[in-house]
């Protein structure tokens, strides 16, 4: 396994490297051996979220964005617009 996708974790943020998403960060809520399921507190809401291969993402950052417990569809939205900002500059 690749050394980069064992640094996704609960709570951490990814960006999706295939699919229709291609591009979009996300936050991660759940992990197993070879998926994660993201949210991202627009489209893909706490409630359903997607269900993506390990391969297809890509970690944003190696630590935890915030507790997954504590996570809300609002306060994922603020995270992943902060991601976008940071990515224009």
């Amino acid at each position: 396994m690749d050394r980069l996708k064992e640094h996704i974790i609960e709570g951490s943020a990814v960006k999706s490297k295939a699919g229709r998403d291609k591009g979009r960060y996300f936050i991660v809520t759940a992990v197993s051996e070879d998926y994660v399921w993201l949210s991202d507190g627009m489209l893909r809401k706490l409630e359903k979220p997607k269900k993506k291969k390990k391969k297809h993402v890509e970690p944003v950052a190696a630590k935890k964005l915030v507790e997954p417990g504590t996570l809300t569809n609002k306060s994922a939205s603020a995270l992943i617009k902060e991601l976008y900002a940071a990515d224009k500059n």
